[in-house]
């Protein structure tokens, strides 16, 4: 199915939305299942965003955090998304540290991956996933005519030779994002236009390996005409 598109008119209000929609839905787990688990986007996309999750009102001993792709750099390296993470968000809510599932900081990037792998193994399974969109159409660490293969088992992926640096990097592979309910692409800036108009027209970008049963949802602060259908 082709995705939905959720069309704001500035970034501040696209932020202030999947704001609220990420608090109603994790209100919603905790009273149907009793734990929220979401995998975050790294970037400078979603930095605002993981401010403002700060203050919503909410029980943060019941969630869990994934990462949808890391930097196969030291732990706490300021290029790491998971450092932007707990800078911005995670150091100022009570989430137990034991339920912040990180990527394994690994001199090896193929160690890394597998042992990722091995923690995504045991995940109660992911409710929300959020994503990003490169101007190379990539996401999280899946780059065009790189490791975005839907059919692949794996549930995390060794990226040896990203284009943009750090070259090394382990990503969450397809299949992995795909068991996810729910996968939100936030695509904000006029400099993803033109990525965004070729995934929407179907060029084989590494976002089309991703497919959940439920579809995806596309966010974003671009005025897309008639491809918008619905906020």
């Amino acid at each position: 199915m082709p995705p939905r598109i959720h069309s704001f008119g500035s970034s501040d209000l696209l932020t202030h939305e999947i704001c609220a929609r990420i608090a109603t839905m994790a209100a919603q787990c905790l009273i149907e299942q009793g734990y929220f688990s979401i995998i975050l986007a790294g970037g400078e996309t979603p930095r605002e965003l993981y401010r403002q999750l700060r203050y919503i009102a909410t029980d943060w001993r019941y969630w869990h955090i994934y990462f949808s792709d890391e930097r196969c750099l030291p732990a706490g390296d300021l290029q790491r998304n998971d450092t932007m993470a707990t800078t911005a968000w995670l150091n100022h809510v009570a989430i137990p540290s034991a339920q912040i599932h990180r990527v394994p900081a690994r001199s090896n990037v193929n160690t890394a991956a597998a042992d990722y792998a091995a923690i995504l193994q045991h995940a109660p399974g992911f409710d929300l996933a959020l994503l990003g969109l490169g101007e190379d159409g990539h996401t999280a660490s899946l780059f065009p005519g790189g490791a975005a293969d839907e059919n692949s088992i794996a549930l995390a992926v060794a990226v040896t030779d990203a284009p943009k640096l750090p070259a090394r990097r382990v990503s969450m592979s397809p299949r992995c994002l795909s068991t996810s309910s729910a996968v939100w692409f936030i695509v904000s800036g006029s400099n993803k236009r033109e990525v965004l108009e070729a995934w929407l027209a179907g060029a084989p970008l590494p976002p089309e390996a991703i497919k959940p049963h439920a579809g995806v949802d596309i966010f974003t602060d671009l005025d897309l005409e008639s491809n918008v259908t619905g906020s």
